[in-house]
Formats: C-alpha cells, sequence, structure tokens
C-alpha cells in the first residue's frame, strides 16, 4: 500500500522534515492564483492510476481562509482518483478558539470548521489546538483519529538547555496545561497568571503569589497573536524583579507587529516551534507528527 506527502511550497521545509522522519516520499502542489483571487492547484500525479493508496497532505492552517479551500479541492478530486485514505497533517489548527457563542447571533466556527475537516479526511493530527471547553479533539473533529499533539515537552527541553533555573510562567489561567506539561519534563517550578481582557489588545495581568526576585522566568503559551498579553505578563514580572524574561510558545502566529510589543517589554529571546513558520522558530515538530503519523498508518503505511 503506497504512502504519499504532499505540501505546498510556502511549507516545503517542516513538511520536508515530517517526510524525512516518516520515512515518505514528498511531493509539492502548484498553486496558481488568478486575478480574480481564485485558486488552481495542480498535483504531481498526471497519468491516470498513479495516485497512491494513502495520501499524507502537510498545511498548516495559519492564515487559512484559502487553504481551506485548497484543502477541500484537494480531498474531492484525490477521492476521485481512487486515493483510498486521506491523513490532514495540520500543525496550526484554525477556528477552533470559537467553540461557544459569547454573544447572541455568534457562528460557533469550531464544529463547523472540524466536521468539515472530518467529512474530507479519515485521520487530522495537530499540535496543541485551541481546546478550552472540550476534552477531545474528535469532540471538535469527530472521527476516529483526531489526534493532538503538544509542543510543550518540546519547548521544555529547549528551555532547560537555556535556562537551568527557569521559572515557568502561564501568561492566563488557560496556559496551565502548557507550562504544567513543561514542567513534568524539566522539573522546574510553575504558576500561571490571570488575566482580565477588555479588548483584543487590552488586557490586565495579576502576577501569581510567588517570589520573582532574581528569578530566570520564561511564559509559555499555546499561541501568540497580538502579543499583548505576553508583553503585559513581561512587563510585570521584570517590575517584580525578575533577572530576566523570555518567551516560548508552540504557535508564532504574531500578527502585525507583535514581536515588537514583545521586544518592547523587555523580553529577551522567543522561542517558537515549526508549526507556523516564523524567525523564532527554534524546535521542530518532525520527531513528535512523525511518531503520531506511524500509529495512524500502522503496519500497511
Amino acid at each position: 500500500m503506497t504512502t504519499v506527502l504532499l505540501h505546498f511550497p510556502d511549507q516545503a521545509v517542516p513538511a520536508s522534515r515530517l517526510a524525512e522522519a516518516a520515512g515518505l516520499p514528498a511531493h509539492a502542489v502548484d498553486r496558481h492564483r488568478f486575478p480574480d483571487e481564485e485558486l488552481k492547484l495542480t498535483l504531481p500525479f498526471a497519468e491516470a492510476g498513479t495516485f497512491p493508496d494513502t495520501l499524507v497532505i502537510y498545511r498548516s492552517l495559519d492564515r487559512p481562509n484559502d487553504k481551506l479551500i485548497e484543502l477541500l479541492l484537494l480531498a474531492r478530486h484525490a477521492r476521485r482518483q481512487g486515493v483510498r485514505r486521506l491523513v490532514l497533517v495540520a500543525p496550526y489548527l484554525a477556528y477552533m478558539r470559537q467553540d461557544i457563542a459569547f454573544h447572541p447571533g455568534e457562528i460557533v466556527s469550531q464544529t463547523i470548521v472540524g466536521g468539515f475537516l472530518a467529512e474530507l479526511f479519515d485521520a487530522v493530527i495537530t499540535v496543541d489546538p485551541h481546546l478550552h471547553r472540550i476534552d477531545r479533539l474528535d469532540q471538535a473533529i469527530p472521527i476516529e483519529h483526531a489526534i493532538a499533539l503538544s509542543g510543550a515537552p518540546r519547548l521544555a527541553e529547549l528551555v532547560a538547555s537555556k535556562r537551568h533555573e527557569a521559572l515557568l510562567i502561564g501568561p492566563d489561567e488557560e496556559a496551565l496545561q502548557w507550562v504544567q506539561g513543561a514542567a513534568e519534563v524539566t522539573g522546574f517550578d510553575y504558576d500561571v497568571c490571570r488575566k482580565v481582557r477588555h479588548g483584543d489588545r487590552e488586557v490586565e495581568i495579576q502576577l501569581p503569589d510567588l517570589a520573582l526576585t532574581g528569578r530566570q522566568v520564561v511564559l509559555m503559551d499555546d499561541v501568540a497573536s497580538s502579543g499583548h498579553t505576553l508583553a503585559r505578563a513581561a512587563e510585570q514580572v521584570l517590575a517584580a524583579g525578575a533577572a530576566s524574561v523570555d518567551v516560548a510558545i508552540t504557535h508564532a502566529l504574531f500578527a502585525g507587529d507583535a514581536l515588537a510589543v514583545i521586544d518592547a517589554a523587555g523580553v529577551g529571546e522567543v522561542w517558537s516551534t515549526d508549526c507556523i513558520a516564523h524567525e523564532s522558530n527554534a524546535i521542530a515538530m518532525a520527531p513528535v507528527l512523525a511518531e503520531a503519523l506511524d500509529r495512524v498508518l500502522g503496519p500497511a503505511g
């Protein structure tokens, strides 16, 4: 049973790392955008009967809207060509934060996008999805192989090599699972701040009741978007006497001037996984993704 990994040119580097770790051949999808913004995709399987039995598609879904259309076109076409099994490796999974209607009339995107992916794929593998009111990824993507991995252990190993006496702090309560997971790997002390949000870019941070004087603090979270939560936490940590403050995150979204905002707050270094391509990438997730992919594909993969 043949298995091939497909990727898009803009994510060739992390996709190639995964293909090498998983022992799979990798091919790129050609992507053309027409003047009216429509997309044309061309696959490397030109002749009839050359499609593999299993197709692994690597597509991290940051800035997701075009990418979801790409997945729709690619998956439907592959099924028509006889591909029996489709696996999506999406290290960053979009539209998971809107899991309830916070205000009347709001659309709950998590289950809609999750259902869409479940219709297209037999398995979905992701890293640190933004799940806070459900326990498992298959509650959002209702298929047997909906696998959520974590970047925290890999980041924890990096932090331990950089800061030997680190104190791990989450910028808000929702980050507890990441700092706790990292602490289990390293044995470092950890805690979380309390966040009060007044808007997308206005947040108030309350530090945990810890002695921070002279400590090497590392702020850990799953995702950084505007950077304002991390910046406010960093400012307060330094004001409380910390010797240094660095940031370790799984998903480096960093919209707009987010990195400048964090830098201006006094953050020393920013480390991220390669789930989203960014200059701060310091850890490759390919070994962890390859292990999960091997479990999904099984002996026939």
